[in-house]
């Protein structure tokens, strides 16, 4: 009963905003079109698609606002002017009560408040669609005295949200199923996918704990950064729906205007935040992948002036070694304008089917990419550029990676910081050195010795192995009734000889490297 209200509520709420129109246009051609034709009419105006669409989405819900938020995203599959529309959807959610709240943090601390906390902010100071936070400060404990005075953010997961969520997924798939069936683009704009990943997306924000443990390895590795601040957990009082945190303060970085007042360097700024994505991309392989202006501050305090603060951890990225080989090298060949590199990398990476002609795709590459270098950042739309490479690159059959959507929102975040703090900075020429830097860590000399370091514990522990290998080989050769042991023992000998010259030809190799290095510095000095 209570879906059977829901999906009466979103279909007066697709007449109301007049998206019974546009869902007319967009349908083929049959008996529904031809009824939506006359409800259509009665519906009200005035409203771009792209409005309707937003205006929608808000009205039916935290759920679905978050839905467009994520849908916006896909720029490899919407129209621009729906996704920009789509990417003004505020997570504004009235909150829950406090003494809800108080009684969600003592249970999962199994305290009350007061033996925790000094001090405890009843009225919280943000409230979202999933969770609200309040602020506190902490009492020492005989195992942990110097938390005494630390000021913590609580963040605590809405009461009952889980069977909300559940039931408007279901919602949302039968809303998919319909989208596919009867609309003209439905399987190219593949609703049931991008319901599923926001299925993933939502339950992972849902774990307190996963968010806790994603900010714990992003402050590992920024550890000792003077451009990034992660805020520290305290994992004693974490739980699936209460998380503790270190308060940050700073000003968040959408009020420019207070930030210049304080004496922030806005460019060094804009610079540090280019820095910081291609840091994490590439040299971590795991990326904080809702960086909108919301979760993003700068510190004002002396000994960490300037630098920014992450918060929000619920949805991060993560890349395999390949994905950040090709990547970084797709990178590099566009900064070089090295556009046959490009092409050459989609089919290598199995992007694109094999049969497909270099010199074509070259050419779709070269076409869109071409007119866009050289300017500023305030003439470049990445949004634009990315969906002209879609839509250039969709008759060679250019597969949209999953993985890499989280990177592809990531970037339009900071490219949209970027507009925001530097408009004439040159976003090519800031990443290009990290690229750089990583590409040679990875495939230059200092890779291949790290390599060679990384491998150096297997190879100590194989090489004294193969006499007792060797022995167990004889032994159960001698129990073999079928013979052949002297051909085998002759193949045996040969294979370990060959493995004998590879070692020491590597040893040779590294120990001819690391002298001439020597003598070169020595020379050099």
């Amino acid at each position: 009963m209570r879906q059977f209200l829901r999906l009466l509520k979103i279909l007066y709420t697709v007449w109301r905003f007049g998206l019974l129109r546009i869902i007319r246009d967009s349908l083929k051609p049959g008996l529904i079109k031809i009824i939506l034709t006359g409800f259509s009419l009665l519906t009200p105006g005035g409203f771009t698609r792209g409005e309707s669409l937003r205006l929608a989405l808000e009205a039916l819900g935290p759920i679905f606002v978050k839905f467009g938020q994520v849908l916006s995203t896909r720029r490899d599959l919407l129209p621009l002017d729906i996704a920009d529309e789509l990417a003004k959807l505020q997570d504004q959610v009235p909150p829950f009560s406090e003494a809800k709240s108080i009684e969600l943090i003592e249970a999962s601390l199994g305290k009350k408040l007061s033996e925790v906390f000094i001090s405890f902010d009843e009225k919280p100071v943000a409230s979202a669609s999933v969770a609200q936070v309040h602020f506190a400060v902490l009492k020492g404990t005989d195992k942990y005295p110097e938390w005494h005075g630390k000021e913590v953010a609580i963040k605590v997961l809405r009461p009952g949200i889980l069977p909300i969520i559940e039931s408007d997924l279901a919602l949302l798939r039968v809303l998919a199923g319909l989208v596919e069936k009867l609309w003209r683009d439905g399987k190219r704009l593949k609703p049931r996918e991008n319901v599923d990943e926001f299925d993933t997306y939502l339950h992972d924000e849902l774990d307190l704990m996963r968010e806790a443990s994603n900010a714990s390895q992003l402050r590992r590795n920024f550890e000792g950064s003077t451009k990034l601040i992660i805020p520290e957990m305290y994992w004693d009082l974490c739980g699936m729906n209460v998380m503790v945190m270190e308060r940050m303060h700073g000003i968040p970085i959408s009020r420019l205007d207070d930030l210049k007042a304080a004496g922030v360097d806005l460019r060094k700024l804009a610079s540090d935040g280019v820095e910081i994505f291609f840091t994490q991309v590439f040299q971590d392989g795991f990326f904080h992948a809702d960086m909108h202006p919301g979760n993003i501050f700068v510190s004002v305090a002396p000994e960490t002036f300037g630098r920014y603060i992450a918060l929000d951890f619920g949805i991060v990225g993560a890349l395999s070694d390949s994905d950040k080989n090709y990547l970084a090298q797709n990178f590099l060949a566009f900064f070089n304008r090295n556009y046959r590199r490009v092409a050459e990398l989609h089919i290598e990476s199995g992007w694109v089917p094999k049969e497909t002609r270099v010199e074509e795709l070259e050419g779709a590459v070269r076409a869109v990419c071409e007119p866009y270098f050289d300017r500023p950042l305030k003439e470049i739309s990445l949004g634009i550029v990315l969906m002209r490479l879609f839509q250039a690159s969709r008759r060679f059959n250019v597969e949209i990676q999953p993985q890499l959507t989280l990177l592809q929102k990531t970037l339009l975040n900071v490219e949209g910081l970027g507009r925001q703090l530097d408009p004439d900075m040159d976003l090519w020429k800031t990443a290009k050195p990290v690229l750089e830097r990583w590409v040679d860590q990875q495939i230059g000399i200092r890779g291949f010795i790290d390599r060679i370091k990384s491998e150096a514990p297997h190879w100590a522990k194989l090489v004294p192995t193969i006499p007792r290998l060797l022995a167990q080989w004889l032994e159960s050769q001698n129990q073999n009734k079928d013979g052949g042991n002297e051909v085998l023992l002759a193949k045996l000998i040969l294979e370990q000889q060959k493995t004998k010259r590879i070692i020491w030809g590597s040893i040779l190799f590294l120990s001819g490297l690391l002298g001439g290095t020597l003598f070169t510095l020595i020379w050099l000095s």
